[in-house]
């Protein structure tokens, strides 16, 4: 990896060279304005290595492979296995070690399918660029570009290196993936500091894309070393920690583990003081009791949720990389979101056009052909207007986008050219003006292109009335003070103070409403009084009429709205993070409701500047940060994790990854995002879609609700498992163990096996998205569970099977009769007892499908896997009755029509007093 990137470093080297003259990085680089020799580069590719970016530095498949199988709780399984072998209870150690090896394989094919989907996604830099080699301009990969060399780039490339601008011509560059501004940046050969990082108009960075114009460009880092690289060797440095439901289920283990030996050396004193027992005897008997306690379906549940979660936010367009992500994001309590590509759709839009007569609203998002721009309330074609049409005339002429059709699908036609020219003509199709009969109407003689310093473009057209027509669009500031006149309706008016301050005033409320606007003006030229070759740019520049403003914003994603508000109702907390201007980062967050009220607003400049108690404050309440820095992303998320948050941050550029790796959740785009920021998250929206993560939310809070309802449903079954050994001993062994060891393995790891996983696979409940994040001190062993477990389903399971265990005495001559302790009798009492046991978990894990809501209102046959697992039950418990074999390894025995009576009416009332149970609590505790 080389040194290591502090957070302080990066932008500074790209400022130096910024600032540096020419001539000293030509010495510097040992390089020429024609670039270098072939033998030059291949030394260099030698010594610095290919222009590729590095990626996370992955564990081997073996090591990925032994990582499932060496958690607490596998750790746990593969002792208590052990154990049992050399206790001769051979059966039940090769039992555990198969559910062990089982749920590893699982667990691992899940993870490495997750992750081979994402490793077909890469495609990090642009295969060609034109290089200058030995004099001559080369095709070449962009892999092979080394530091000093000089290339070619023009409207539509992919930036590949960190270089300064030689030539520039009317230069733009989308530097959304490094900055999060939505609005390309000018460049120029001339060196200003800009706004923000990396805005050095005369420094271009990899990662980033030309949207018009054409430059030539010195190469002074490549690959790792770039600005680019560098955020990626960053994003590298974070090492990711264990995720909540990791740390929750060690927890749990050891809780369970602790209950189990306590309980275990409980029964081993009583066996020996109570029924005197010999210690081996005492020790399988209570060993028995441990392995009862201890939850070996746990992990295979877990995963199976986890996978079911996987694949059900894969139908919704998102790619999980790592299933704990998926619990993760369900506890989410802060969302950091970038703004541009996230939650707007990276695409402008005009929406208002001014002039001094009227403010016309566009109506209709994006570019649409049918589209018609409204003037109170009627088409413009109906509207006599020559101020607009001389407006939508320039917005038209002045303006160097193409139109690269597609002839078998024109809905995939793709403009060429910056996204400010791009709405423009959008805003003239929508119109029902033909752009191409336009351009052959008023030919294109001559163009003043656009530069930062005067921020205009001019271009100069032929009319038919031996006239020139001059066009000029531009920022407003800029633009005025080149007007003399105004066209008010079909006349050019003097332009005097008041028009000026009506004029500011407009575009001043625009600016209030995080839009941005752009000015037009125009005037005539008669031929016979202007030679064209010798018309100059402030000649052409001066005298203008003024024709009024165009205001455009990126609009929000459609989707973005409802997502949001179901973040709202979820007590999830939104915080904008982005690149973008503090206006328009305010006007999008209020648009679509992140900030209710007027919120505190944080540019990166300011936040440099703040102390860590000073942001910590901040943070408590609605804030939006705008102009942000990569590592101070990075400083936001760390400062939210501080205070106890888990925290998602979503993002689509390289400046996003360092925050997405730190954060609890990283989520990138899979459209719009770099390679770096999907490499740095944990999960990748194919669809861009902002309201994907919602449903996220929602599968990771209905994962940790089923693994909670499997803990309830294994517990339940752990009660009426011990108190038959109760009986036995308290009575000092005149009650016969009603349930043997083999039997309560029989509900642990057969038939409670796929009913439990049922319940893994359960649909979140109708109100999850109503309820707050669970609270970080709450843990998935809660008091409502050992009492619900233990004092309810447990105690009623118990009696139920007790019940079955006498009943069947009573039919032989209990109590004038002694109980038997062996023979058919005894035999057919404990058969009854585990079948007993079995039918009441048939109810339980119907009434364990919900906590609170009736099981009526999900369907009582929805869930098919918990059917499917009741079938396989008592098919189980059936062939263990009146298999001989069998009968006799579990000791077993046939049982009549008169006690199969009695089990199948066993589930009915206990379900139905659940469900009132839940009615009662519905209606007196919500």
């Amino acid at each position: 990896m080389g040194e290591v990137i502090s957070l302080k470093k990066i932008g500074k080297t790209s400022r130096n060279y910024a600032q540096a003259e020419l001539a000293q990085l030509y010495q510097k680089f040992e390089t020429q304005p024609h670039g270098l020799t072939s033998a030059q580069a291949a030394a260099r590719l030698q010594r610095f290595g290919p222009n590729t970016i590095q990626r996370t530095k992955k564990q081997s498949q073996f090591k990925q492979f032994l990582k499932n199988f060496t958690s607490l709780m596998a750790i746990l399984l593969w002792i208590s296995g052990l154990v049992a072998i050399l206790t001769n209870t051979i059966e039940l150690g090769i039992a555990i070690w198969c559910v062990n090896l089982i749920n590893g394989c699982f667990s691992y094919y899940q993870q490495h399918a997750a992750q081979k989907a994402t490793d077909s996604m890469l495609a990090m830099l642009p295969v060609f660029t034109q290089v200058y080699r030995d004099g001559q301009l080369q095709q070449l990969n962009a892999t092979e570009i080394v530091p000093g060399d000089v290339f070619s780039i023009q409207a539509g490339d992919s930036v590949p290196v960190d270089a300064r601008l030689l030539s520039a011509t009317t230069f733009q560059v989308d530097e959304s993936a490094l900055t999060g501004e939505s609005v390309p940046e000018s460049k120029d050969v001339l060196y200003e500091p800009g706004e923000g990082q990396f805005a050095e108009t005369n420094m271009i960075y990899a990662g980033t894309a030309a949207v018009s114009g054409k430059a030539t460009a010195l190469v002074l880092a490549t690959g790792m070393q770039t600005e680019f690289g560098k955020i990626a060797a960053l994003t590298h440095q974070q090492k990711k920690t264990l995720s909540p439901l990791q740390r929750e289920l060690n927890r749990l283990t050891k809780q369970l583990s602790l209950i189990a030996f306590s309980i275990g050396i409980v029964f081993f004193i009583a066996a020996l003081f109570f029924v005197h027992y010999t210690a081996a005897k005492a020790f399988i008997f209570a060993l028995g009791l441990v392995v009862a306690f201890i939850p070996e379906g746990l992990l295979p549940t877990v995963t199976l949720s986890l996978a079911q979660g996987v694949k059900r936010m894969a139908k919704k367009h998102a790619l999980v990389k790592e299933l704990n992500s998926i619990e993760t994001l369900g506890e989410t309590t802060v969302i950091c979101s970038d703004k541009t590509g996230t939650l707007t759709q990276n695409q402008m839009t005009i929406t208002h056009v001014w002039t001094p007569l009227h403010d016309y609203q566009v109506t209709g998002q994006g570019y649409q052909i049918n589209g018609k721009i409204m003037l109170d309330n009627q088409p413009l074609a109906s509207a006599t207007t020559s101020e607009l049409e001389k407006l939508l005339l320039t917005a038209a002429l002045d303006n160097d986008t193409k139109l690269e059709l597609n002839q078998q699908d024109q809905s995939k036609n793709k403009l060429i050219g910056t996204p400010t020219e791009g709405a423009l003509c959008a805003l003239v199709g929508k119109a029902g003006i033909k752009l191409h009969t336009l351009q052959q109407k008023y030919p294109r003689l001559k163009e003043f292109p656009f530069d930062s310093r005067r921020k205009r473009m001019t271009t100069v057209h032929q009319t038919t009335n031996k006239t020139y027509l001059v066009l000029v669009k531009g920022a407003l500031s800029d633009l005025l003070p080149k007007c003399t006149h105004l066209q008010f309706k079909e006349q050019a008016i003097p332009l005097d103070e008041t028009h000026k301050r009506k004029i500011n005033t407009a575009n001043q409320d625009f600016a209030a409403q995080g839009l941005r606007s752009l000015g037009f003006a125009y005037k005539e030229i008669s031929q016979d009084q202007v030679n064209l070759n010798e018309l100059t740019l402030d000649a052409a520049e001066s005298g203008l009429t003024f024709l009024g403003l165009t205001a455009m914003t990126d609009p929000p994603r459609p989707e973005a709205y409802k997502a949001v508000e179901m973040c709202r109702q979820a007590h999830i907390k939104i915080i904008m993070v982005t690149g973008d201007s503090p206006l328009t980062a305010k006007s999008v967050a209020q648009k679509i409701g992140i900030t209710a009220s007027e919120p505190r607003i944080v540019t990166g400049a300011e936040l440099e500047k703040m102390s860590t108690d000073e942001l910590s404050h901040a943070l408590s309440g609605e804030i939006i940060f705008a102009r942000v820095a990569p590592e101070q992303k990075y400083r936001i998320v760390s400062t939210l994790q501080d205070q106890g948050e888990i925290v998602a941050a979503t993002g689509d550029g390289v400046n996003d990854a360092p925050a997405l790796k730190k954060a609890d959740i990283g989520v990138a785009m899979g459209k719009m995002g770099t390679d770096v920021a999907k490499d740095a998250a944990d999960i990748i929206l194919t669809d861009d879609n902002f309201a994907s993560i919602v449903a996220a939310v929602e599968e990771g809070r209905a994962v940790y609700s089923n693994i909670q309802k499997f803990l309830l449903y294994i517990l339940n079954s752990n009660v009426p498992e011990a108190v038959p050994s109760l009986l036995f001993l308290f009575s000092r062994g005149a009650i016969p163990l009603p349930l043997t060891v083999m039997q309560i393995l029989t509900v642990d790891l057969g038939t409670d096996m796929l009913p439990a996983l049922g319940l893994g696979s359960e649909r979140a409940e109708p109100n999850v998205m109503q309820q707050p994040p669970r609270a970080r001190d709450a843990h998935l062993l809660r008091r409502s569970i050992i009492w619900k477990a233990f004092g309810w389903y447990g105690l009623v399971a118990s009696a139920v099977s007790a019940l079955a265990y006498f009943f069947v005495n009573i039919q032989a001559g209990w109590p004038q009769q002694v109980l038997a302790a062996s023979g058919p009798i005894y035999k057919e009492a404990t058969t009854m007892t585990l079948a007993a046991i079995v039918f009441c978990q048939i109810a339980a894990v119907m009434n364990c499908r919900t906590q609170k809501e009736s099981v009526f209102r999900i369907g009582l046959f929805s869930n098919h896997q918990i059917l499917i697992g009741i079938i396989f039950e008592v098919a189980l418990l059936s062939i263990l009755i009146y298999t001989p074999i069998l009968q006799e390894a579990f000791n077993t025995g046939a049982i009549g029509w008169q006690e199969w009576c009695m089990l199948l009416l066993i589930p009915i009332p206990l379900f139905l007093i659940e469900e009132l149970r839940k009615m009662f609590s519905r209606k007196f505790f919500n």
